[in-house]
């Protein structure tokens, strides 16, 4: 695996990505290349489900309704 030295990075630049890694609970190091990976790569390299979930999952999530049963669940007959 290749490493690379980033020389001259404003401090801002460097504060935001502390924060940013912080906020996503991984070191400076592993948000920088979670970072470089999601903009080289993009989603369309990446499985479905993980681009989907990159792009929704800002919205929240879903609370589902669901019925009562009527019945007791019964075993699968997988010889019947």
């Amino acid at each position: 695996m290749a490493s690379i030295s980033i020389r001259g990075l404003d401090d801002e630049v460097r504060e935001r990505l502390r924060a940013r890694a912080a906020e996503h609970g991984r070191s400076m190091e592993a948000e920088a290349r979670a970072i470089l990976t999601e903009v080289v790569i993009g989603p369309s390299e990446r499985g479905l489900a993980q681009a989907l979930r990159a792009r929704f999952s800002g919205l929240g999530g879903v609370v589902l309704q669901l019925p009562r049963r009527s019945e007791p669940p019964r075993a699968a007959d997988f010889f019947g």
